[in-house]
C-alpha cells in the first residue's frame, strides 16, 4: 500500500467519523518556542490547551513534521529520521478513551477491501499507564473488555514511557501505545517491554484529562485537578505503518524515501544492504545512503514551506541537512553537484501527496542548488584553512588540534568528517576530543539562548486567564487616544493588585490604541495617565490570541487595578512607522513589478523612519536593479494612490490574489491592505498612512545575502530618508569643491584620482622592495659563524607586512651558499613584531628547523607561530622584545650548532 493511499484511508476513516478534515499546517510552527512542526498535535495546541476555542469538535490531519534533536543518529536505525508525518485524529472536549481505543483497533484491523489496514490482530500489543497504585484501570478495561485484547498483550508501563505532558504546568494524562510484532527474525519474543526493534510502535493514544501543577520532570510532577474539557491526542506515524504494508525493512525503503536512496547509490556506485548491523562490512555505505534519501526530503520539504538556509535558527537546520546529504555523497567518492541528481528524485516521490513541490520546485531547486554551490566553496576554502593547519601540526610535530577542527567546523562550516579524511590521508590524528568538547559547549550555550527565549506554555498561563475575561479591543486603527481600564497586572509571571512608583509590570486594558508588535510592525509607544498616576509605555505584545499586554514603568504615583485610564500612544512615532509600514508594501510591490512573483517575502521588520524586507531572490541584485526598484516605489508614492483596508473572509482575499506570509497562522476573517488594485494586495493586520504620498520619499540603502537563496533591501522613509539624501548631496558638494569640477564629472575625476593612487602606491612597493633587495646584498657581510652555521639575525625596524620580511630573508638565505645557514628577520608592522626564519637543507640536515626557531622568537615577542621546516612565520605583542628575540634566536642556533 502507497504512502498516499495510507494517508487518503486514514483521512476518509476519521471524516466518516464526524472528523473535520484539517489539511497539513506548515513546517514552519507558529508556537514561539518551535522552530518547527515537530509533531501532529502542534497545530492544535491552542485548542487541546484552551487558550483558543477549537472551530470544531473533532479533526483528523495528516501532518508535516521535522525533528532534528538526534540529527546524528539518522540511517542508523529504522527509527530515526527528520521529516515524517503524523497521521491524528483529535477530540476537544467531544469523545474520549472508548472511541479513540476502538476506532484505533477498527482501522488497523479491518481488511484492506473495507477500508482499513488489513494488520493481523495477533500481532499487535498495547500498552497502558500503570505506576504502582496509579494506574489507567478504564484503558485497559476498554482493550481487555471491549476490543479483546487478551491480558498478556496489554502491558503496563510507568510515567516514562505511557505519560504525557509537555514538561511544563498545563494539561497532561496517560497515554496508550500500539505496537507491532514484525516476527521472530527480528528479535526476542515477549512484547516491546523485551526488543521494541521486533515489536515497533506504531500508534500513540494521548488521553488529555489532568490539570499538571510543578512539573518538575517528565516523570515528577503534581497532579492540580481533572480538566474542564477532556480532550484526545492520538498520533501514527505514516512512515512506520508503511514500512509494515510494503514489507520493507525500516522507512527509508518506503516509497516516498527509497528512489532517492536508489538514486544516491547509482551515482556513488554502492550497492545498498539495508543493514542495520554495526559490523557488517556494508554498514557505513548504508547508513550514509539513508542519511542522502532522508535530507534530501527533508530539505524539499523545508524549502517547499519557506524555510531558505541561513547560519541561525531554521535556515541553519536546512543549511545542516543540505551540506550532510551533500557531505555523505563525498565520502562515497561523488564530489560533482549532487543535488540536480537527487532533489528532481524526491520531487516526484512527494508530489503525490503534496503537490507544491513540483508546482513551485523552480524556486525550491533553485533556492538548494544554491546551496549546495555555497558549500562546495566552503569545502574548497575549508580544504586551504585545512591544508594550513595540517602544515603547522606537522611543523609542531603534532596532531591536528581540537581547536582548529572545531574553527574549520564552526567558522568554515567544514565537516568533522572531511577533516578526520583528510587528516588520516596527511598522517595525522585530530584531537576528536577536545573537538567534541567544544562542540558539547556550543550547545549548552545554544541551549541556555533557547530556554531564554522560550516562551513554554506556562509562561502563558496568566495570559489565558486574563483573555478568558474577554479580548483586549484594539482602538489604534481609528483614534491615538482611548478611555479605558485596567484588566490586570502583572510582575514576574504573578497577578498583582497595585504598581508602585518605580516599578515595571505588564498591564492588561480593556480597549487599547497601542499596537502590539506583529506582521513585522514595531510596537508602539506612548504614555498611560489616571487618578494620580503617570506611566510610560515601552513595550505591548500579544502573547496569546486576542490579548494585548503593555510593558509600563510607573513614573508617578501608584497604579491599582480596575483603575479608569486615558492611554495615548506617541502619534509622531506612530505616524512615522505607518509610514514605513506603508513603503514596506510598496517595496514588495516594487520587487514583484521588477523581479517577477517569485520574489516572496520571507520576512520583514518596519519601524519609525526605516524598513528591512527579505525576500526569496538567489543573486544579488545589480545597483541598477535597485535603483529601479527604488524608482518604482517612489513613483508609486508620488502618484498618491489611496491605501485601502477591507475585512473580508480569508478565501475571498486569496481569490482577489492577496499574497499572504508563508507559514503565518490566518483566522477565516482577515484585514487587506490593497495599493492601486491589484499592484499590491496583501494580507495586514497593521497600520497604515491613508495615502501613499504620505509615505514622502524613500531611500534604498541597499540589499545584502541573508542566506543562500534569501536576500535582504534596507530602506529609509520619510524625514530620514530626506535627512540621508540631504547628507549625500552635501557631501557631493564637498566633494565637487575639493576637487574643483562639476557634480556630473565627479565619478571620473574620482576614477582618475584612485588610479594615479593605485600606480603611487606599486611606485613605492617597488621602490621598496628595491631598497630591501640592496639591503639584503650589504646584509650578506653581516653573517657570522656560529657553530659552523652562517647566521644572520636582523631588525628590520618598521615594516609594511610580512611580505616585506619575506623579500628581505629569502634572497639573503639563497645569498649564504649552500653551506648551513640560517637567516632570522624582524620587524614591526602596525606596532605589533613579526618574525620570519628561513634556513637551507644543509642548515636543517644538522636539525636546525624554522618552524621550532620562530615558536621559540614568537614566545619571546608574547605570541605564536610555526610553518615548515625551510620557512616559518610568527608574530607577538611586545615590540621592545625585538632584540631578546634575536638573541634567543642565535643562542639556539649556537646549542643546536
Amino acid at each position: 500500500m502507497k504512502s498516499q493511499e495510507i494517508a487518503q484511508r486514514w483521512i476518509d476513516f476519521f471524516v466518516k467519523r464526524g472528523h473535520t478534515h484539517v489539511p497539513s499546517a506548515s513546517l514552519v510552527s507558529n508556537d514561539p518556542s518551535l522552530l518547527f512542526t515537530v509533531a501532529g498535535m502542534v497545530p492544535f495546541i491552542p485548542y487541546l490547551t484552551a487558550v483558543e476555542p477549537a472551530p470544531y469538535p473533532r479533526a483528523v490531519s495528516v501532518q508535516k513534521c521535522i525533528r532534528t534533536a538526534d540529527i546524528e543518529e539518522v540511517g542508523k536505525t529504522a527509527r530515526h529520521g527528520t521529516f515524517f508525518q503524523m497521521n491524528g485524529n483529535f477530540s476537544f472536549g467531544d469523545y474520549f478513551k472508548e472511541e479513540a481505543i476502538t476506532w484505533a483497533w477498527d482501522l488497523l484491523t479491518t481488511s484492506t477491501a473495507d477500508g482499513g489496514y488489513g494488520l493481523d490482530p495477533e500481532r499487535l500489543w498495547v500498552t497502558v499507564y500503570e505506576d504502582g497504585d496509579d494506574r489507567d484501570a478504564e484503558a485497559r478495561r476498554i482493550w481487555e473488555e471491549k476490543v479483546g485484547v487478551p491480558r498478556e498483550r496489554v502491558i503496563g508501563t510507568g510515567k516514562a514511557d505511557n505519560y504525557w505532558n509537555t514538561g511544563q504546568p498545563g494539561p497532561g494524562g496517560p497515554c496508550s501505545e500500539i505496537y507491532y510484532d514484525r516476527g521472530p527474525e527480528y528479535g526476542e519474543e515477549g512484547g516491546p517491554a523485551v526488543d521494541e526493534t521486533r515489536y515497533i510502535e506504531i500508534w500513540n493514544l494521548v488521553f488529555m484529562q489532568y490539570r499538571l501543577s510543578a512539573v518538575r520532570s517528565k516523570t515528577d510532577f503534581d497532579v492540580a485537578g481533572e480538566l474542564p474539557q477532556r480532550n484526545i491526542d492520538t498520533g501514527l506515524g505514516l512512515e512506520r505503518l508503511a514500512m509494515i504494508l510494503q514489507g520493507v525493512e525500516n522507512m527509508y525503503e518506503t516509497d516516498q524515501v527509497r528512489p532517492v536512496l536508489d538514486r544516491a547509490a547509482e551515482l556513488s556506485g554502492k550497492t545498498y544492504s539495508s543493514t542495520e548491523d554495526p559490523e557488517d562490512p556494508s554498514y557505513a555505505d548504508d547508513v550514509r545512503l539513508r542519511v542522502v534519501a532522508d535530507h534530501v526530503r527533508s530539505a524539499l520539504m523545508l524549502i517547499s514551506d519557506g524555510v531558505t538556509p541561513s547560519n541561525e535558527g531554521r535556515g541553519y537546520v536546512l543549511r545542516r541537512l543540505i551540506r550532510r546529504a551533500v557531505r555523505a555523497m563525498r565520502l562515497m567518492g561523488v564530489t560533482e553537484p549532487v543535488l540536480p541528481e537527487l532533489l528532481p528524485v524526491s520531487r516526484d516521490a512527494m508530489a503525490g501527496v503534496y503537490p507544491e513541490v513540483a508546482e513551485d520546485y523552480e524556486r525550491i531547486s533553485r533556492i538548494a542548488y544554491a546551496e549546495e554551490r555555497a558549500f562546495r566553496r566552503t569545502i574548497a576554502s575549508g580544504t586551504a584553512r585545512l591544508d594550513e593547519a595540517i602544515a603547522e601540526a606537522k611543523g609542531h610535530g603534532a596532531n591536528l588540534s581540537g581547536e582548529d577542527a572545531f574553527q574549520l567546523h564552526d567558522t568554515y562550516g567544514f565537516p568533522i568528517d572531511l577533516t578526520l579524511e583528510i587528516a588520516e590521508e596527511a598522517g595525522l590524528s585530530v584531537d576528536t576530543e577536545k573537538f567534541r568538547a567544544l562542540m558539547a559547549e556550543q550547545r549548552e550555550r545554544a541551549k541556555a539562548d533557547a530556554k531564554k527565549k522560550k516562551s513554554g506554555h506556562s509562561d502563558i498561563a496568566i495570559y489565558h486567564e486574563l483573555v478568558e475575561e474577554g479580548n483586549t479591543h484594539f482602538t489604534g486603527y481609528d483614534e491615538l487616544v482611548t478611555e479605558s481600564r485596567v484588566r490586570g497586572l502583572i510582575r514576574d509571571g504573578v497577578r498583582v493588585p497595585v504598581a508602585e512608583q518605580g516599578s515595571t509590570v505588564e498591564l492588561v486594558l480593556d480597549e487599547t490604541p497601542f499596537y502590539a508588535e506583529a506582521g513585522g510592525q514595531a510596537p508602539d509607544t506612548g504614555v498611560i495617565t489616571g487618578d494620580g498616576f503617570v506611566l510610560e509605555v515601552t513595550d505591548v505584545q500579544a502573547p496569546v490570541k486576542g490579548l494585548s499586554v503593555h510593558t509600563v514603568t510607573v513614573r508617578e504615583g501608584e497604579l491599582p487595578e480596575n483603575a479608569v485610564v486615558r492611554a495615548a500612544v506617541d502619534a509622531q512615532r506612530r505616524h512615522a512607522g505607518e509610514e514605513a509600514h506603508t513603503a514596506t508594501h510598496l517595496v514588495h510591490a516594487a520587487l514583484h513589478e521588477v523581479l517577477g512573483p517569485e520574489a516572496l517575502q520571507s520576512g520583514s521588520f518596519n519601524k519609525e523612519g526605516y524598513l528591512r524586507f527579505d525576500f526569496t531572490w538567489a543573486e544579488a541584485l545589480s545597483r541598477a536593479t535597485q535603483s529601479e526598484i527604488e524608482e518604482v516605489t517612489n513613483k508609486a508614492i508620488d502618484r498618491d494612490f489611496e491605501v485601502i483596508t477591507r475585512v473580508m473572509k480569508k478565501d475571498e482575499a486569496l481569490a482577489l490574489g492577496a499574497t499572504s506570509l508563508f507559514g503565518e497562522k490566518y483566522g477565516d476573517t482577515v484585514r487587506v491592505v490593497e495599493i492601486d488594485g491589484a499592484w499590491s494586495r496583501e494580507f495586514c493586520g497593521g497600520t497604515h498612512v491613508a495615502r501613499t504620498a504620505k509615505v514622502g520619499t524613500l531611500s534604498l540603502l541597499g540589499e545584502a545575502s541573508v542566506g543562500a537563496g534569501n536576500r535582504r533591501v534596507e530602506a529609509l522613509v520619510g524625514m530620514n530618508a530626506f535627512r540621508h539624501n540631504a547628507a549625500e548631496r552635501a557631501l557631493v558638494s564637498d566633494l565637487t569643491e575639493m576637487l574643483r569640477v562639476p557634480a556630473d564629472q565627479l565619478r571620473e575625476r574620482i576614477d582618475q584620482t584612485v588610479q594615479r593612487l593605485r600606480a603611487a602606491e606599486k611606485e613605492i612597493d617597488k621602490l621598496r622592495r628595491e631598497q630591501l633587495q640592496a639591503a639584503s646584498a650589504a646584509l650578506v657581510d653581516t653573517a657570522e659563524d656560529v657553530g659552523g652555521v652562517r647566521l644572520i639575525v636582523h631588525d628590520a625596524g618598521h615594516v609594511e607586512s610580512a611580505d616585506d620580511l619575506r623579500s628581505l630573508a629569502l634572497p639573503l638565505r639563497d645569498r649564504l651558499g649552500s653551506d648551513a645557514a640560517v637567516v632570522a628577520v624582524i620587524g614591526v608592522a602596525k606596532g605589533k613584531p613579526m618574525v620570519l626564519v628561513a634556513t637551507n637543507e644543509a642548515a636543517r640536515s644538522e636539525g636546525i628547523k624554522a618552524g621550532q626557531l620562530v615558536r621559540s622568537a614568537a614566545k619571546t615577542l608574547g605570541g605564536g607561530g610555526g610553518g615548515k621546516d625551510d620557512v616559518a612565520q610568527g608574530g607577538g605583542q611586545n615590540a621592545e622584545a625585538v632584540p631578546e628575540a634575536l638573541a634567543g634566536i642565535r643562542r639556539e642556533v649556537a646549542e643546536r650548532g
